[in-house]
């Protein structure tokens, strides 16, 4: 098959990284992919180095962007309807709120461009939803809407997460026999590996962190609604009460500066070590030398660091929100109310208290998610759900 994918951006993140996995894996198995994205604009970070090499090409739309700017998203849908006419595609599969939008439309208004047989099918994925509880409801409402038109002129539509398909059918989005949960793939090895204990200490070494600490990593950006600010402020009383506690954070973002003053105003400052921005294949560097995540954003569809975690066999702490209950439980971790700090601190308490407990929980997380996030699981869902739309 002839397949198109359009993503908004290529920054470091969960989305971006199942679209390059679905993109090599489709392209390896012989068909023929090409990936449409926007520049890799922002603090985040960029994976144009991950589309090296690979067997599926990568074609840039300068004016794509994140943010709703009309002349820019005019622009936008006209160049994404010329590619998709130039490249006649089987399939057209979009990612995130901007691309599903302008790319759903451009592929369904290829009318008059080339017979209506030869229409591409239109698939797109929740990553996560546009619109969500700690948004302005005018600007939920304006999401919903345009989620609903696009609904419309879409083939199928392909959750990362039981719970993304939920919320999207609670708010009238598509019919229920549109839509299939495909887990977020991760790339196993890098996580499972064992990584040598030279390597493990040096990690630590380097950031300031004592062999004997029990260290609770977060791997999020630093940015609004991920939850740093209920981490900081469990800190203030977990600190005081285990001495080896260290909080890790992994990434970098707008709010960075942010918090690293509150941190310092409430006197943790060297109880916090802060890596800035990682290379992909070094976040299960940081994993594997932590001993629980600690996960607490108010919004994700299913945050890729709660399965990379329990690859690692570390134990995830996360709040009760869209996704994290399909990964997360009693037998895995801690599922706690969201911005309930009372209860997260209860929850790392357990946790730093009982190592036991811990290589417990990591020890039975492994095996739930090993075959469940596996690429050519997912992988094998999407291409099932292509060849039912392509006759």
């Amino acid at each position: 098959m002839k397949i198109v994918h359009i993503i908004t951006r290529l920054i470091l993140g969960g989305a971006q990284e199942n679209t390059l996995i679905t993109c090599k894996l489709l392209a390896d198995r012989g068909h023929n992919v090409t990936l449409i994205t926007g520049p890799a604009i922002g603090p985040e970070g960029e994976l144009f180095n991950k589309t090296k090499n690979e067997k599926y090409k990568v074609l840039i739309c300068p004016e794509m962007r994140r943010a709703i700017l009309p002349w820019h998203d005019i622009i936008t849908y006209a160049k994404l309807k010329k590619m998709l006419a130039e490249l006649k595609p089987d399939i057209v599969h979009t990612h995130s709120a901007k691309a599903g939008i302008l790319g759903r439309l451009a592929a369904h208004n290829l009318k008059g461009i080339f017979d209506n047989a030869q229409l591409p099918a239109v698939v797109h994925t929740i990553h996560g939803l546009a619109f969500h509880p700690y948004q302005n409801s005018l600007v939920n409402k304006l999401y919903i809407a345009l989620e609903r038109y696009v609904a419309k002129r879409t083939d199928a539509i392909i959750s990362v997460a039981d719970a993304m398909t939920q919320q999207a059918l609670t708010a009238g989005i598509g019919s229920p026999d549109m839509y299939t949960t495909a887990y977020s793939a991760i790339d196993e090895d890098q996580f499972t590996r064992a990584i040598p204990q030279t390597d493990l200490d040096d990690f630590r070494l380097k950031h300031g962190i004592r062999r004997d600490s029990v260290v609770l990593v977060t791997v999020s950006r630093l940015t609004e609604l991920k939850g740093h600010d209920y981490i900081i402020e469990s800190a203030k009383t977990l600190a005081a009460k285990y001495p080896t506690a260290v909080w890790l954070f992994v990434g970098d973002g707008s709010l960075t500066d942010h918090y690293k003053r509150a941190i310092n105003n409430a006197g943790l400052t060297s109880r916090f070590k802060f890596t800035g921005l990682l290379p992909p294949d070094q976040v299960p560097l940081a994993i594997q030398a932590s001993d629980i995540l600690v996960h607490c954003s108010l919004r994700e569809g299913l945050a890729r660091a709660l399965p990379q975690a329990l690859l690692c066999s570390k134990p995830a702490i996360s709040f009760d929100v869209d996704g994290a209950r399909e990964v997360v439980n009693e037998n895995t971790g801690r599922l706690i109310p969201p911005k309930d700090v009372t209860a997260l601190i209860n929850a790392c308490s357990e946790l730093i208290e009982n190592k036991t407990l811990r290589e417990t929980l990591g020890r039975i997380g492994l095996q739930t998610v090993k075959t469940k996030f596996a690429p050519d699981t997912m992988v094998d869902v999407i291409e099932n759900v292509y060849r039912k739309l392509v006759k």
